[in-house]
């Protein structure tokens, strides 16, 4: 097996993309925030002290889709076109489900800035409410879905 992102010394390297073509590309990635159902009330009714948490979470999202090619070492610089969060309560499971748009005309995918996206909202929810609720949980981080290049559209069922 070739690696792909090591030199001919052994060491990492970043990938050359300049010679593949410029197409649209796509990507959805979530993440859940399970917390206390009296917390998840507070963020709902904007009863938080600290602020509108989705709001703050969104923004910390957007940020964190222009910024990841500075916090994972082998992502390429792109030039998003687009980046959104988007909320939605499970009071059912006490939860609050977070999902990342990305999307940008390149030669690589933007995979990594809709996971990286979901991640830091979901983060910046639990700094937002943690001081009633210390024990929240973040996980099923994932890509959704993406679209673009080489691999076409792809979905997890």
């Amino acid at each position: 097996m070739e690696f792909t992102h090591i030199n001919d010394e052994g060491r990492a390297h970043m990938v050359d993309v300049s010679g593949k073509a410029d197409t649209q590309r796509m990507a959805r990635a979530e993440a859940t925030v399970w917390m206390k159902p009296e917390t998840l009330s507070a963020i709902r009714e904007g009863a938080v002290k600290k602020g509108d948490v989705l709001a703050v979470a969104q923004v910390a999202g957007i940020m964190a889709a222009k910024h990841t090619p500075g916090l994972i070492p082998m992502c390429h610089p792109l030039m998003l076109t687009k980046a959104d969060i988007s909320f939605s309560f499970d009071e059912a499971n006490s939860a609050l489900r977070l999902e990342s748009l990305v999307k940008c005309t390149g030669a690589t995918g933007v995979e990594m800035e809709a996971i990286t996206a979901v991640t830091v909202a979901a983060l910046t929810v639990y700094d937002m409410v943690k001081a009633v609720d210390r024990f929240i949980r973040i996980g099923d981080i994932g890509l959704l879905e993406k679209d673009g290049g080489k691999s076409g559209h792809i979905f997890r069922d």
